[in-house]
């Protein structure tokens, strides 16, 4: 599964859970690899197999998450047209962490939605998303941006998961392929067997909560000081959401993270430190939970 940057982005390191201390039994079974403090609801709703896979239609790009950005070192250049694409890759997921926050799109995130993640897909657009081993597959919204794991082409709601079989162990081998509106899209069906009776719990559009706004911190340029890069962005609006993402991501960072703008970027930032033993020691906590490892920077 992902970090579904979503958006943004989603953008965790999905990680197994590993025993303290002692070793597990052969005949152990092996938990699922979810993300660190994410994972599937509490409760899956009932109408799960049963929610339809989203259908192509033409809309307007987005006009801000589209643009250039840099997360963690690496530029991605998002294409604005529509040109077909075919990939194959291994997919992810991200489910209640992320559920009924915004999207790099400003959508919310619904985890019962056929949506997805991809770094460089025009947002919004819509692709297939084909489970190698037995070929399952479900069409998705594409409204997000990430997964930023380096093995990962793309993050699926936790619903479009489920659809190909890929929620239970976290991830699987898929094959991505655009589709357009107007194009012959074909749904695949779930077994008869694993559609449940209708029921109390089913899945609803999402609401979104009340939103409380955090103020994002404006970076002061201290002498002398380092800071540890997350991401550069050239709207103001992506960055925002990006840094709210990372502060809900990075729960052990007790400072707020900072945006400062230089040469016309918005750089989401952790800092200030006072040396490069201090920014290096932090930086690797960062890699722990996301997976890269931040840019030390003066500036």
């Amino acid at each position: 599964m992902r970090a579904g940057f979503a958006v943004l982005v989603a953008v965790l390191l999905a990680t197994g859970l590993a025993g303290c201390g002692s070793t597990p039994k052969k005949d152990e079974p092996r938990k699922p690899s979810y993300y660190s403090d994410d994972g599937p609801p509490d409760k899956t709703p009932d109408n799960l197999a049963s929610i339809p896979d989203a259908v192509p239609r033409d809309e307007p790009f987005h006009r801000f998450a589209n643009r250039p950005y840099t997360v963690f070192g690496r530029s991605y250049a998002p294409v604005v047209n529509n040109d077909p694409l075919k990939e194959r890759g291994m997919a992810s997921w991200y489910g209640k962490k992320f559920h009924g926050q915004k999207t790099a799109s400003g959508e919310v995130y619904d985890m019962f939605a056929m949506t997805a993640a991809h770094k460089t897909l025009p947002l919004p657009s819509y692709v297939r998303v084909t489970n190698v081993r037995d070929g399952r597959s479900v069409v998705v919204r594409v409204n997000d941006r990430g997964p930023f794991h380096q093995d990962r082409i793309i993050d699926l709601s936790y619903a479009a998961a489920s659809r190909i079989g890929i929620a239970g162990p976290g991830s699987g081998l898929v094959e991505v392929e655009r589709v357009f509106a107007g194009s012959r899209v074909e749904v695949a069906k779930a077994p008869a067997s694993s559609v449940a009776p209708p029921s109390r719990t089913v899945a609803t559009p999402l609401t979104p909560p009340p939103v409380i706004v955090e103020t994002a911190v404006v970076a002061r340029e201290t002498d002398g000081a380092l800071w540890l890069q997350l991401g550069a962005f050239g709207s103001a609006e992506n960055a925002e959401l990006f840094r709210a993402r990372m502060a809900r991501t990075l729960t052990w960072n007790n400072e707020p993270l900072s945006i400062a703008v230089h040469d016309g970027l918005h750089r989401v930032r952790m800092g200030p430190y006072r040396n490069r033993e201090e920014a290096s020691a932090i930086a690797d906590q960062v890699r722990e939970s996301l997976g890269f490892a931040p840019a030390i920077s003066a500036r």
